[in-house]
């Protein structure tokens, strides 16, 4: 088995309204920086994890993020994926 690091960002949909990045954003423009035009708030989680390949990972990854770390119906999520450098456990 190899051991795999994934860094996992999820963001809400475009057409999601963002309460979060809008109270952030109007706090930018209070402190003077009114060059800012849209925040989008999200999740960032990383994790390790073991996998027999790259593919078995990767097919566990989308299953941990459509049934937990994420929403579906109103997130979406992309994630990064590698090998721990010369580690097998």
């Amino acid at each position: 088995m190899t051991r795999y690091y994934a860094r996992i960002y999820v963001t809400l949909r475009p057409s999601v309204l963002d309460p979060a990045g809008a109270a952030v954003q109007s706090g930018l423009q209070h402190l003077g920086y009114d060059s800012v035009e849209q925040i989008r708030i999200g999740k960032y989680i990383e994790l390790s994890l073991q996998a027999e390949t790259e593919a078995i990972a990767r097919e566990q990854l989308d299953q941990m993020c459509d049934q937990l770390l994420a929403n579906p119906v109103i997130e979406n999520y992309r994630f990064e994926l590698e090998a721990a450098a010369g580690v097998a456990a």
